[in-house]
């Protein structure tokens, strides 16, 4: 195995390493977090070295160029700015590129993403080379939400769903990474990523933790009447949507398993426990259903990086948070 290859990618990268002949192109997806992207940029270096083994030599012409990242025959293509489309112009580029003669005689790769922020024009654009690639081209796409991409684009690709690790896996990982974290801690942050050792990582340099304590006092607040939903929506102008959103969405589905299932345990995370079960018991189910409806469009608005005011949306979801108790 290449070094460097994460505990549970071995079995994939041995799948894919180990071909004489590769595809013209692959679709990598999977959740964010599971190291997709690195997974992505190691197969990248097989593919351009010019005296693989297991993985890149590391000494040959071509990977001294791509460390450098100077290789003629390499080609990354994401967001200009984070969280923002993949533009038809870029892919256009792209295209160029694709057509091109390989400057070192061997294969050019491609790694493009997430390939769902190519907007509909940029995916079109992109359509004819994915089934007719000049010369020796690879093209690597990753996507977080395969959901989101056009069928015509998939149907173009050999789809490779990327392993997620054991939980035990991500917490040796991560307590590898963050050794001096206490252990509930990184397990916190695992549950925050859904799992996603990568993901738990980012959260944690992002300050999630600290976001999470202040999103939930706020909540806390907004109950008392201590705060209002405009005064919360003000404070929150910081914190990032569509974390916001993912967390909103999953207390909705949790207040909704608390009511069908009767059962404390479906309360989820401990932080959050007494307010679940506080709004499964004095909220009626239709209007939590409606609520969790209103989420999750707006959370595909949010993904889908539709112009939105945010103070507007966070005191609208708020007021319809603060609504929840009520008759029966």
């Amino acid at each position: 195995m290449a070094d460097g290859i994460l505990a549970w990618q071995a079995g994939l990268w041995q799948l894919l390493a180990g071909r004489q002949q590769h595809a013209h192109a692959y679709l990598l997806h999977g959740p964010a977090g599971i190291g997709k992207r690195d997974f992505a940029e190691r197969l990248m270096a097989l593919l351009l070295c010019q005296r693989p083994l297991e993985g890149a030599c590391g000494a040959c012409r071509g990977c001294q160029l791509l460390a450098a990242q100077t290789h003629p025959d390499h080609y990354i293509l994401e967001p200009e700015e984070v969280d923002k489309a993949i533009r038809v112009d870029q892919v256009r580029d792209l295209v160029d590129f694709i057509t091109q003669t390989a400057q070192l005689g061997g294969r050019k790769v491609v790694l493009l993403e997430p390939a769902e922020a190519m907007n509909i024009n940029a995916a079109n654009a992109l359509l004819k080379s994915l089934e007719e690639p000049a010369g020796n081209t690879v093209l690597l796409l990753v996507s977080h939400q395969p959901s989101r991409l056009l069928p015509t684009l998939k149907s173009r690709c050999v789809q490779q769903a990327c392993p997620l690790p054991e939980r035990q896996q991500s917490l040796d990982w991560l307590s590898a990474k963050l050794p001096d974290l206490p252990e509930r801690s990184r397990e916190e942050l695992l549950a925050l990523a859904a799992g996603s050792p990568l993901a738990a990582l980012q959260l944690h340099g992002a300050g999630a933790l600290q976001m999470r304590a202040q999103v939930i006092e706020g909540i806390k607040q907004l109950h008392k009447q201590q705060q209002s939903p405009s005064q919360l929506a003000e404070g929150w102008n910081a914190l990032p949507l569509p974390l916001l959103f993912d967390w909103f969405c999953q207390w909705a589905h949790l207040i909704l398993c608390c009511q069908m299932a009767g059962d404390a345990a479906a309360a989820g995370a401990a932080d959050m426990h007494k307010v679940v079960q506080y709004l499964a018991q004095k909220s009626s189910p239709a209007k939590v259903l409606a609520l969790q409806e209103w989420l999750l469009a707006h959370r595909q608005k949010v993904l889908g990086k539709a112009n939105l005011n945010r103070v507007l949306l966070l005191e609208a979801l708020l007021v319809q948070w603060a609504s929840l108790p009520g008759s029966r």
